[in-house]
């Protein structure tokens, strides 16, 4: 898997350029182009409501390399995110009214000024989520980080494609489903999923192969119903998320050549009533670097922001973005399908 991670790295679709001209490109897309289904609709183009939530990409810097990635992460990259970015961005959630800190990587865990970010938006009373994939919990120099988690309040929204391993392993490698077990079993022991506890842990679906998320509330029903039968496992929320075409799961629907066929399914899918709840109404992303963008799907294809470019988080104020049009592309698609997708799961 490394071995191929590289291969995608040094590919020329690993550029951005080269995603969004994929993407963009009619010859490829089958039917329409995601601004000309809004204009059909009357929706006009998107717009930024408020913010509530400042989510950052620590870097991509990964214990895993997972197929459906659209970070591209690995043990191989290098890109990390320094102590005065990180200053940066607590800068600008003092000043702001967001809520809510949402890290994110790679795995975000493993990035030097992780454990800083947390007590320092928590100090602030901000809400911190950490987008965890589980097996780090288990990693060699990382086995204090779970107690860490539950003695700052930090929300786990931890990734586990599907209850059964098989299915599991495929997306994310082998023996991956196994370890996961084991640390939302360290969770669940020191109370993250247990009523009362004040300790969130969530759970998040992405599909294997081509098919949108299912029902989000009876595939939740199913996870709980599986993952306490077998395991004795329990957890607050499942999270559906829609595999998005770019990165590395571009690369592979190319390869198998279902891209056309993706994107037609993606089209034919399209729900309006997403449209008001999209993640990027509401939130900023930020880069390893600092660099602001509308969403973490945006940052990976190096998608700017319509008015004003690429902004540092050093430079912005909150009122400068609300009210802004949102960069959109055909990977919007992706979010607004079927029962719609964001970070928090489904949006109908």
């Amino acid at each position: 898997m490394v071995r191929k991670t590289l291969q995608w790295i040094q590919s020329d679709l690993a550029r951005p350029e080269e995603q969004l001209a994929v993407l963009g490109d009619p010859a490829r897309v089958p039917a329409g182009r995601f601004a000309g289904q809004l204009e059909s609709i009357g929706a006009g183009p998107l717009r930024r409501d408020c913010l509530q939530i400042v989510q950052i990409n620590v870097g991509r810097v990964c214990n895993q390399t997972c197929t459906h990635c659209h970070v591209d992460a690995g043990p191989d990259r290098k890109e990390s995110m320094t102590r005065e970015t990180a200053e940066a961005i607590l800068e600008f959630l003092a000043r702001s009214t967001a809520s809510t800190l949402d890290i994110t990587g790679g795995a975000p865990e493993m990035n030097p000024n992780f454990r800083f970010l947390v007590q320092q938006a928590r100090a602030m009373g901000r809400n911190v989520i950490d987008r965890c994939n589980l097996t780090i919990l288990l990693a060699p120099r990382y086995e204090s980080l779970a107690d860490f988690l539950a003695a700052h309040q930090v929300a786990v929204v931890a990734s586990l494609p599907c209850y059964l391993e098989e299915n599991c392993d495929a997306q994310r490698g082998t023996g991956v489903f196994a370890k996961s077990i084991e640390a939302l079993k360290r969770l669940n022991n020191l109370g993250y999923g247990r009523e009362g506890s004040g300790l969130e842990l969530h759970l998040v679906y992405n599909p294997v192969g081509l098919g949108l998320p299912p029902d989000q509330q009876r595939l939740e029903h199913d996870y709980k119903q599986q993952l306490a039968d077998r395991f004795g496992i329990v957890f607050n929320r499942l999270f559906t998320i829609t595999n998005m075409p770019i990165s590395r799961f571009l690369e592979d629907l190319l390869a198998q050549g279902q891209y056309e066929t993706y994107m037609q399914k993606l089209i034919d899918h399209f729900n309006p009533a997403t449209l008001d709840n999209l993640m990027c109404r509401s939130m900023i992303s930020v880069d390893w670097q600092g660099f602001v963008y509308d969403c973490d799907f945006n940052q990976m294809l190096d998608l700017p922001i319509p008015a004003g470019g690429r902004p540092h988080i050093s430079e912005l104020t909150e009122s400068a973005l609300v009210g802004l049009p949102i960069a959109t592309a055909n990977h919007c698609f992706g979010c607004t399908s079927g029962c719609g997708s964001s970070c928090q799961g489904s949006l109908t």
